[in-house]
């Protein structure tokens, strides 16, 4: 067969060109230590690469959710801290105010702290995170959560908890709502409450009975109905069902501080009772404590005259020690509620750095170059490329008159 000289050097410069790429691909590889320098080189592993590398991403930005999420917990917990301690000053400030030795002006000293302590406790309710966002208004994170007023604070904020993604499958609370904070407060022991009140809520006892706040003697026994203890006497009173429309008991000879125990509770009422004096028992409900730290500084800054005027304050500064206590019950729920999240994030950051040590794995055995074997290629294919350039060479510059002697 005849080969035409076209043929030869086209066939020549195809093999030269073949073996160049070849050993410019082998020199980009050592050169960025990657095996796979275009999908065609391995179109299965770079497939899975980019999968990986796609994980790794969605893995990098749950990282720095979840480094927001601590920033934002971590000031929330700061305030909670804050919270804390200011409530913790109130109460001592209702204990000292219940010091019979004070007078109605000293009284009056107290009133004025609790006032500020009442704008510190609203400043601190309305607290923003590094973002900007109100820490417990729910989704209104653009406004004041709480506008004062003169019967305390209102709440302009709503339900919701924001939420940020922070691993896979997971979504984690950032915030928490100032109405489960501030105005879910349980009344008198968490399940009643006793008032120096008749059957409308209206304080006007004559005497000086006080009534304690009392416990659960039977929780199975409790009806969950509204009460009231009338004192047909200075000596004896009666317990009437006031939701049922019934007597519990009627005549009952009276002692100061004697348990009076019925469906389920029991109560005490200290001092002297004057007759019609009422008092009234119902279901704990929720109350504010911004409307109760109010309600307290009004409270002292009436003048104290008469025993009943004192029994009056005395009753007043057990109901309001009652939603204080309550109320530090419900921030250090939230604190150890923020605590566990925190703790839950140390957990994802660790899973967070497992899988990222992971993924650069599989991104390694995936895409790293075997040094030994390309350096080997390189040297084979140096020396491929000078044999075929000299042979190339030699047999294009051949003709008859070589062989003509």
């Amino acid at each position: 067969m005849r080969i035409s000289t076209n043929v030869l050097f086209d066939s020549g410069a195809a093999r030269i060109g073949n073996l160049q790429n070849s050993l410019n691909r082998t020199q980009q590889q050592l050169s960025s230590g990657k095996r796979i320098l275009n999908p065609s080189d391995d179109p299965v592993a770079a497939a899975q690469a980019v999968n990986v590398t796609q994980s790794q991403v969605i893995n990098d930005q749950l990282a720095v959710n979840r480094g927001s999420a601590r920033n934002s917990l971590n000031v929330e917990e700061s305030v909670l801290g804050n919270i804390t301690s200011l409530l913790q000053d109130v109460k001592t400030a209702v204990i000292q105010a219940g010091n019979g030795s004070l007078d109605d002006q000293q009284r009056g000293f107290i009133a004025t702290e609790l006032q500020g302590r009442l704008d510190d406790l609203i400043g601190l309710a309305n607290t923003v995170d590094g973002g900007g966002n109100q820490l417990f208004g729910g989704y209104q994170t653009s406004k004041d959560a709480f506008i004062k007023t003169a019967a305390g604070a209102d709440f302009i904020g709503d339900e919701g908890a924001r939420m940020l993604q922070v691993g896979p499958g997971r979504q984690l609370a950032v915030s928490d709502s100032g109405a489960r904070i501030f105005l879910r407060s349980k009344t008198g022991n968490g399940n009643f409450v006793a008032s120096a009140a008749n059957v409308s809520g209206v304080p006007s006892n004559t005497g000086s009975g006080v009534i304690g706040t009392g416990t659960v003697t039977n929780a199975a026994a409790l009806t969950g109905h509204q009460y009231s203890i009338t004192f047909t006497s200075a000596t004896t009173f009666d317990i009437q069902d006031v939701s049922a429309g019934t007597t519990v008991s009627s005549g009952n000879a009276y002692a100061s501080g004697q348990s009076i125990t019925f469906d389920g509770m029991q109560i005490s009422i200290e001092g002297s009772p004057a007759t019609n004096d009422a008092f009234t028992i119902k279901p704990s409900s929720s109350a504010s404590i911004f409307g109760t730290m109010s309600d307290l500084v009004n409270l002292l800054k009436k003048p104290v005259a008469t025993p009943a005027d004192g029994a009056n304050l005395r009753n007043g500064l057990r109901s309001a020690q009652n939603i204080v206590d309550n109320t530090l019950d419900n921030v250090m729920t939230v604190r150890a509620d923020v605590g566990s999240r925190l703790k839950e994030l140390d957990s994802l950051d660790a899973q967070g750095d497992d899988r990222k040590a992971q993924y650069a794995e599989s991104l390694q055995n995936l895409q790293e170059l075997d040094y030994t074997d390309a350096v080997t290629r390189l040297s084979k294919e140096k020396i491929m490329l000078e044999a075929v350039q000299q042979s190339f060479a030699q047999t294009s510059g051949l003709s008859l008159f070589n062989y003509l002697k």
